[in-house]
């Protein structure tokens, strides 16, 4: 009981702050020009460490994961937050930057040996399954009234699972050796599928730009798949795996320096996070160059650089990057939903954004896991297994800040991903453990 009552509290002072910001804002706004600016950007990074902290104590001992509470407490905190609202292009900027530093570590969870393994079963269900989802969804979402543009950004937004939150559930089980693959599976599929809807939706956010007619599943795939639009699909995912290899040489010839280095010292410099904090980044910078996709290079340099765990060279270093991870990138990220939407807004989208929720988790997912891993060797309850796994987290919603900054216009999407987001992160990681036990797949 006293953990929910610090949970409570935790919502009291956010919104006690939020109340006194519009002072304190206005205050900080009389330095004028720079000085303003950086006061200002000072003033959110500081709720966003301070807070993302809070949420994560909060959440110890609690049904409520810590990302749940990060998100919504930084929706109680939005006035707090609103001198992100206009600053697009710096939320914009920040999110991808984090985005690109999770994914790279969704691809060091998995050792290159390990993957090929599972290389076709994740294929499938990331490229495939994310493909069915987002095909079964468009209709679902217009007969709940949702009109044809809004339904196709929102089918590609949360098209795909997420591992900054699928990651830490998978930790705390201890699958049967058999039973093993599917934990990388999992992982694999939600760093991939991130890649994947990021290419889909800028393709959608093209098409909505361009004035297409999305009114119907035939318009929609019509314009999706056009000689336009799949040439440039095909781009993003061509140029995209290529910028993830040639960032691949450059950890390469880091991890030989570092090895020879250890070998010699036996000693780990902290100035070395610099070089692997800065690989997914310029990584990014190379896809864009090329016209690829920077998510997707992010995961394949990761993928590729083998930076496991068992490695004695680079276990300091893996800490040091899952450490900032959870404290700094995560909770920024889900808290900076905080800018763009109220509490009103959550309120008056309970009901729709509930339904969207259950659509996803009890009809869109299963279906994309059946159809296709149909043509796998994946056995039937790991299928079972996977059909739980619907997290939705970081990518979509940075997916749906981008969006927001290009159509502001489209005023539903970011709470509507907010509510997706709560559901399946409050739901699926408490279920998950108990789905595994009843299959019998764990010790």
């Amino acid at each position: 009981m006293s953990a929910y009552l610090k949970i409570l509290g935790l919502m009291a002072l956010a919104a006690l702050l939020n109340a006194l910001a519009p002072v304190i804002l206005d205050h900080l706004s009389h330095a004028g020009g720079a000085e303003a600016a950086i006061a200002n950007t000072l003033w959110c990074l500081s709720l966003f460490l301070v807070f993302g902290w809070a949420s994560s104590k909060a959440a110890e001992g609690t049904v409520f994961p810590s990302f749940t509470l990060q998100l919504l407490v930084g929706i109680v905190l939005h006035d707090a937050l609103a001198p992100l609202s206009l600053e697009l292009t710096l939320s914009v900027v920040v999110c991808t930057a984090l985005a690109a530093i999770i994914l790279k570590s969704g691809g060091d969870e998995i050792d290159s040996q390990d993957f090929l393994k599972i290389a076709y079963p994740t294929v499938m269900l990331a490229v495939l399954g994310y493909g069915l989802t987002f095909i079964v969804m468009f209709p679902l979402l217009m007969l709940l009234g949702l009109d044809g543009r809004t339904a196709a950004l929102l089918a590609a937004i949360l098209g795909s699972t997420d591992p900054a939150a699928l990651i830490p559930t998978l930790k705390q089980l201890a699958f049967k050796a058999e039973y093993q693959r599917v934990s990388d599976l999992a992982v694999a599929e939600s760093a991939l599928n991130d890649a994947v809807g990021a290419i889909f939706t800028t393709a959608v956010v093209t098409m909505v730009l361009s004035g297409a007619q999305l009114d119907s599943l035939r318009g929609l795939a019509g314009g999706l798949f056009n000689a336009d639009n799949a040439l440039q699909l095909g781009q993003q995912f061509f140029f995209g795996t290529l910028a993830g290899v040639m960032g691949w040489f450059g950890v390469a010839f880091f991890e030989r320096y570092k090895a020879q280095r250890f070998a010699l010292e036996q000693a780990e410099h902290s100035y070395d996070f610099a070089v692997v904090l800065v690989v997914p980044l310029l990584t990014f910078v190379l896809a864009q160059a090329l016209h690829g996709n920077g998510f997707l290079a992010a995961f394949v340099v990761g993928l590729l650089g083998s930076f496991n765990h068992g490695s004695p060279e680079f276990k300091p270093l893996l800490h040091h990057m899952e450490a900032k991870i959870e404290s700094v990138a995560k909770p920024t990220i889900f808290m900076m939903v905080g800018p763009f939407v109220s509490l009103s807004d959550l309120s008056d989208t309970l009901g729709l954004g509930l339904a969207i929720a259950v659509l996803f988790i009890l009809v869109a997912r299963p279906l994309a896991v059946v159809l296709s891993l149909a043509p796998t060797r994946v056995s039937l309850k790991e299928k079972l297994f996977l059909c739980a796994v619907r997290e939705t987290g970081v990518i979509p919603v940075v997916l749906a800040v981008i969006t927001v900054a290009q159509l502001p216009e489209m005023t539903q999407l970011m709470s509507l991903t907010a509510w997706v987001v709560i559901w399946t992160l409050t739901l699926l990681p408490a279920v998950t453990p108990w789905w595994a036990r009843r299959l019998q797949m764990v010790d």
